[in-house]
């Protein structure tokens, strides 16, 4: 049962309080990627005081809105208006002057650099920067004093937890005085415990009187935080709905066009052999940090290993030593009963082991390489590419590329497209597409929906299941408890680098938090 674009109320001329007129207004914003239409004509008002989320599936043009209001892409057709007047937004220089900032998904900081200096990049305040520096550093200290926003200003961005690099990315746009703030799946890379603080803070914007845009698929943050929502499906706005007179039924319904499947408990596993095992791993970190402390664990044929775990607890670095991609310090891997001697990434690739990592950006694809490069990246040495000379044959790989977004449901369907315009649950549903087309007996996967709409959700989850039903390992590291508990045959709970306690299927929530949380010291 799908939702047509008649549901649609007239909210074009939806003004706040006392007649003023909304905060930024867009009639009939229409875009285009050569044959893709990213943006159908769409309409959507925002009004001072208020968060207003904007939901879609991956693919729906969320994104692509978000991007032209804040001047990353020119619109084809269409009017913008802020506070009731025509503008034009030609780059990103004109939507700072606007008042409108936006906190990507991927987070825009120079890691090399101070917070501060991350602070003060594009608003220096002059060429004799000391004195921009010590305004910067006022800023700082009254925006901390005023949301709880406290970071410490001479802190290198690369050593920062993905938490406080948000925070950053807000003060940054706070200090150059953002009116209007977007913000673009914003708790796709956060704790439970640091989105519930990102979200104190977006009801003190809002109390203030600003306006912020939610770009987010999480339908449970969107009953909790927002005040209106609209909805966007295949490039065209559905719906409008105030968040109070709505439900996450209906806002999923009208998302994906039917009505999202019922969560069933999968069949229970029925384990095989020892496919994967390490016992007493240490793994260190770039900076020397002993991240993974004495790790032993085995990973059966026919099941989901499930390892949860506030980020930061060793996760990351766990993975990336199994899949050759860091050295371990210390300890023995076990492949099929054989100890393994140190492989890098593509000798484990060679003996059966794929990986989709937690960063599908830094680690699973080449933004400026198109789609089809990125459906052979890590396989690209394969015969099958190759032509006479050696030389990669494009149209096989074309056509192998086709072929998968086909199988994985990869939107759009357009091989030659770069990889950084698609969204991020399509980059991610290509990502596994790619290791899984390789029939693995071993499948490593870090978050493997971060980012990802209700229906990648249920298309993935289906695929992991297939998977170990074939007979398949596969190890799942998640910080979302409901993937963990959804998926898991057996549930491994990380903290501070090391086992502190497994869980059957089926776990107490309140009991795998506790683990989670550092309860068992």
């Amino acid at each position: 049962m799908g939702h047509q674009v008649a549901d649609i109320p007239d909210v074009t001329s939806a003004q706040g309080a006392g007649g003023a007129p909304p905060a930024i207004e867009c009639r009939g914003i229409t875009k285009r990627f050569g044959h893709v239409l990213a943006n159908d004509a769409v309409d959507l008002v925002v009004r001072r005081g208020s968060i207003h989320g904007v939901i879609g599936e991956n693919g729906a043009g969320k994104s692509t809105l978000m991007a032209i209001l804040h001047g990353f892409y020119p619109m084809d057709a269409g009017e913008i208006r802020v506070d009731g007047r025509p503008v034009t937004i030609r780059d990103s220089a004109d939507a700072i002057r606007l008042g409108i900032e936006m906190v990507h998904q991927h987070f825009m900081l120079v890691e090399p650099f101070r917070v501060i200096e991350n602070i003060m990049l594009g608003a220096e305040g002059g060429m004799l920067l000391a004195g921009g520096e010590a305004a910067a550093r006022a800023s700082l200290a009254r925006l901390g004093r005023d949301y709880g926003l406290v970071v410490d200003p001479d802190a290198r961005i690369g050593d920062l937890p993905v938490g406080a690099r948000q925070r950053v990315e807000i003060l940054k746009a706070l200090h150059r005085g953002a009116e209007i703030l977007i913000l673009d799946e914003p708790t796709g890379v956060l704790t439970p415990q640091e989105a519930d603080d990102l979200f104190r803070v977006l009801r003190a914007l809002r109390d203030e009187g600003k306006a912020v845009i939610l770009i987010t698929h999480k339908l449970r943050e969107v009953m909790a935080v927002t005040d209106r929502v609209s909805v966007m499906r295949g490039g065209k706005m559905v719906a409008h709905r105030e968040t109070a007179k709505t439900s996450a039924a209906e806002l999923g319904e009208l998302m994906i066009g039917r009505r999202p499947a019922a969560a069933a408990r999968p069949a229970p596993a029925t384990p095989g052999p020892e496919l994967l095992s390490v016992q007493d791993l240490r793994v260190r970190d770039g900076a020397g940090v002993e991240r993974v402390r004495g790790v032993s664990l085995a990973l059966h044929a026919g099941e989901i290993l499930g390892i949860a775990g506030v980020a930061g607890n060793g996760q990351t670095e766990l993975l990336e030593a199994l899949s050759g991609m860091r050295r371990a310090e210390s300890g023995t891997i076990r492949l099929r009963g054989e100890v393994l001697p140190p492989c890098d990434a593509a000798a484990m690739r060679g003996r059966g082991v794929a990986h989709v990592p937690e960063d599908r950006l830094r680690h699973g694809l080449v933004a400026d390489f198109p789609a089809q490069d990125t459906a052979i990246l890590g396989y690209h040495g394969d015969p099958m590419w190759r032509r006479v000379l050696g030389l990669i044959s494009n149209r096989a790989v074309e056509a192998h590329a086709a072929g998968l977004m086909a199988t994985h449901d990869v939107r759009p369907a357009a091989p030659r497209l770069r990889s950084s315009l698609f969204s991020g649950g399509n980059q991610q549903k290509l990502i596994m597409g790619r290791e899984l087309e390789r029939a693995p007996d071993v499948l490593l996967v870090g978050q493997p929906t971060r980012g990802v709409d209700i229906g990648g959700i249920e298309a993935i989850h289906r695929r992991l299941r297939a998977w170990r039903d074939a007979g398949k390992a596969v190890l799942m590291v998640s910080v979302e408890l409901d993937e963990i508990l959804a998926l898991s045959d057996r549930i491994l709970v990380m903290f501070d680098g090391r086992i502190v306690g497994e869980l059957p299927a089926g776990a107490d929530e309140r009991q795998l938090g506790l683990l989670m949380a550092g309860a068992h010291a």
